[in-house]
């Protein structure tokens, strides 16, 4: 009789097949050509950090939560994202459980493609993603303008990106980096933002943590972002453990740091209550990783470079302009038009 271990691994394994490799892991390629690092390879600390899929995936909900507390990205998925709910095509301030499912979706694609994908996948990748930022523009309610090519967008997206996804990994990780190791991962992960676009990007955790406080001028708790958390989402038709919950709402909350969560209005629940969602969630994380392991693009990208890699990755790369012809064809394919931002 299969261990119980073995069954949850299956399920997990068939649910994420049909609900996200089929639909956005398409084109990615993980087994080849042989000896090709990508943009990291064996060794490295995203390897390690992106390897364990359910404090990934915890991490790209903290930034998300993080992120949308600048009242430009606010407006931005308002009005250019799936993940605002629509009745006859006005939006109601409530998350649709489909257009949260897509956006994490394309994240998942992005953050594996990047990290264990060929060179030429990752590079297409952020050549995709740069394209659908190239095409977000327009105007908030009072009057301001938003560009998701603007600099300081830029920089404020990839902070929060970075921090969402190092700090999941720090706090629910059986095993996180930290220190000096996490730190480099930090400074690893800046190829991803200057591929992006992004320039003058913090590159350990210190730098991250400033960059995010200095922000705080410009940020404020808009009407879209309160109707979509804390006691507003008592209704939500989200599952526990999709985004747009109570539940991972309240771990993206509780994730933040304290200046953030006197902005969200984040109350935490008393300690003993505290301590045993967090340990129940540290608990649910590991056993699901411990159950399934590494996705099979992981084992892919392992057997890739298993007899040495042809040349060490480069650390960084100089962001280069979206392709026009990208603009349209590569992210119409990639659904990222209606798919909102993949971080």
């Amino acid at each position: 009789m299969p261990s119980r271990a073995n069954i949850l691994a299956s399920r997990f394994e068939r649910a994420f097949d049909a609900e996200i490799r089929s639909r956005f892991f398409k084109g990615l390629d993980f087994a080849g050509p042989e000896g090709d690092p990508g943009w990291f390879g064996p060794g490295s600390a995203v390897w390690y950090v992106h390897s364990h899929l359910p404090t990934l995936v915890l991490g790209l909900v903290g930034a998300a939560y993080i992120e949308g507390l600048d009242p430009s990205i606010s407006w931005m998925g308002y009005d250019h994202s799936r993940l605002a709910e629509r009745v006859d095509g006005v939006p109601t301030g409530n998350i649709d459980p489909e257009g949260g499912a897509v956006r994490l979706g394309h994240s998942i694609s992005f953050f594996i493609g990047t990290a264990y994908g060929s060179t030429e996948t990752a590079e297409r990748l952020a050549r995709t993603v740069r394209a659908m930022h190239h095409t977000v523009k327009g105007t908030r309610p009072d009057g301001l303008p938003y560009d998701a090519d603007d600099p300081e967008w830029l920089r404020w997206n990839y902070a929060t990106v970075v921090w969402g996804l190092a700090t999941a990994h720090e706090r629910y990780h059986r095993r996180p980096l930290r220190g000096a190791d996490l730190d480099r991962y930090y400074g690893e992960f800046v190829r991803v933002g200057e591929a992006l676009g992004g320039t003058d990007l913090p590159a350990t955790k210190a730098e991250v943590a400033d960059c995010l406080e200095s922000y705080l001028p410009r940020l404020a708790l808009t009407p879209i972002k309160a109707f979509a958390t804390g006691p507003n989402l008592r209704d939500s038709k989200s599952r526990p453990w999709e985004p747009g919950s109570a539940f991972m709402d309240w771990a993206a909350r509780d994730m933040l740091p304290k200046w953030a969560q006197r902005l969200a209005l984040y109350q935490p629940p008393n300690p003993v209550t505290l301590r045993l969602r967090r340990t129940s969630l540290w608990v649910a994380l590991n056993a699901l990783h411990d159950s399934a392991g590494p996705l099979p693009e992981f084992r892919q990208a392992q057997a890739r470079v298993a007899a040495g890699t042809r040349s060490a990755p480069v650390a960084s790369t100089a962001p280069a302009a979206p392709d026009p012809v990208l603009t349209r064809r590569e992210v119409e394919d990639a659904d990222l038009l209606t798919a909102g931002d993949p971080a």
